[in-house]
């Protein structure tokens, strides 16, 4: 089993550096790509692949100091994903000579003697590197990166926006495992019934405060996606920050809805329950492949008042469509997802957030034409960056002086920046939840 999963993640980190895949994509293509179906085995190299990818830079950072006068980069894909795992193992996990022996045989039999003869010295070196001796010459900033796994330039954008205290808080929280949280699913049968029967599944929930169906899993028998209850619909795995900018938008029973960027369904699932499957719900996305997620997550969760449209939304859309209430929660950076998504931070730059920022407008402002008078525009990231969220909303509200900002209800977060205070912010570090930001918006009748 163990080199099994070896097997998978070396080929898994190869397929991420090859097509800047995400890890979860990366995995399932190494997975069929190597016909392996044990959940045991997928289930260890996603964990190996997610931690050694979480702390990517400072592992960099030591083979590089290792390897010295080359670099990580003068080697193969498979030997360069080969010693990436072996640091994590051998340096952040145990530092035993005797694992580390086995390691390096493993890696021989997988990749074949030729490809590791020629970092066979640098495995007993990296075991003998002492982290506080590499990093004396190193300054304040790049220290911080190193020491909390982040980019660089995201530590000093960060110590801007928050301060440095506050900002080391959030990105030492960052760095850690989030937990993991549910919406059960009162499509399905009543709340105290879905409880029960999830109990008896195996899985322990504690109430989420302030927010209606959110739950915190405490513990379960087997990976949750594994369970009857899963399979069953009976809840949907969501974020606390996701399950609040549900309740922000509020949609009544019967209202037409435009969910946007809909895929994989976590939106749309939530609105058609708070609807109680009355009324109708648009959703739409660009994505052929994630509305057949979208599809298939409709489907499990029971909802029966949802329409797929797969179209660009900064383009007009294929439908002519006038709706009580548009949810936009576009492709943004994910810098308040790093810990749960941590391939993420490594794709992106300063220059990044800019990009997406323009992005993000565009479809914004396209939103305006769907919704009616007296409508509701709710906007929400997984970013904690302002130009993706409260500069964005500045330019919004210039530019359609018919909508103004309303209370974001229910209130479990920060308020928003740049005096944007009927707006909502979570940090992982103060919420343990996702960082986000969610807006409301009321288009005021003429």
């Amino acid at each position: 089993m163990l080199r099994a999963a070896w097997t998978l993640a070396i080929e898994t980190l190869s397929w991420i550096e090859l097509k800047r895949l995400g890890e979860r994509l990366a995995l399932a293509k190494a997975t069929k790509q190597l016909r392996i179906k044990d959940p045991k085995v997928i289930g260890l190299a996603h964990k190996m692949v997610s931690e050694t990818l979480r702390r990517k830079n400072l592992i960099d950072f030591l083979l590089n100091s290792a390897l010295e006068p080359q670099s990580l980069n003068d080697f193969r894909l498979g030997p360069r994903a080969f010693l990436r795992l072996y640091v994590y193992e051998t340096k952040m996990l145990n530092s035993d000579s005797e694992k580390a022996v086995s390691i390096a045989r493993m890696g021989r039999s997988i990749l074949g003697w030729r490809e590791l003869q020629e970092v066979e010295e640098t495995l007993g070196e990296i075991l003998s590197t002492q982290l506080d001796s590499v990093l004396k010459e190193v300054g304040d900033e790049e220290k911080v990166a190193l020491l909390t796994y982040h980019p660089t330039w995201f530590v000093k954008y960060c110590f801007r926006l928050l301060g440095r205290r506050e900002a080391l808080r959030f990105l030492e929280k960052a760095a850690e495992i989030p937990p993991t949280y549910v919406r059960i699913n009162t499509l399905k049968a009543s709340e105290e019934n879905l409880l029960k029967r999830i109990e008896d599944d195996g899985i322990a929930l504690e109430k989420v405060d302030k927010l209606k169906y959110a739950y915190r899993v405490v513990r379960s028998r087997k990976p949750i996606v594994r369970t009857r209850s899963f399979r069953d619909g009976l809840f949907y795995l969501q974020d606390k920050a996701s399950c609040l900018a549900a309740e922000i938008a509020n949609p009544r029973v019967g209202d037409t809805v435009l969910d946007v960027c809909a895929a994989p369904g976590a939106k749309t699932t939530h609105l058609a329950q708070i609807m109680e499957n009355r009324g109708a719900i648009y959703s739409v996305d660009y994505s052929r492949r994630r509305i057949e997620v979208w599809k298939r997550e409709t489907r499990r969760m029971g909802v029966k008042t949802a329409a797929p449209i797969i179209a660009d939304a900064r383009k007009p859309l294929p439908i002519s469509l006038s709706a009580d209430l548009v949810v936009l929660d576009p492709p943004c950076t994910s810098t308040g997802t790093f810990s749960r998504v941590p391939s993420a931070k490594w794709r992106l730059t300063k220059r990044s957030v800019l990009g997406m920022a323009k992005f993000q407008w565009e479809m914004l402002d396209r939103c305006t034409e769907h919704v009616k008078e007296g409508g509701f525009l709710v906007y929400s990231t997984c970013s904690i960056t302002v130009e993706e969220n409260e500069m964005l909303i500045e330019k919004f509200l210039s530019w359609h002086p018919e909508f103004r900002l309303v209370e974001a209800s229910p209130r479990i977060g920060l308020p928003g920046l740049r005096g944007q205070t009927k707006c909502q912010r979570l940090y992982p570090h103060i919420h343990d939840a996702n960082g986000f930001f969610v807006a409301r918006l009321l288009k005021e009748t003429a």
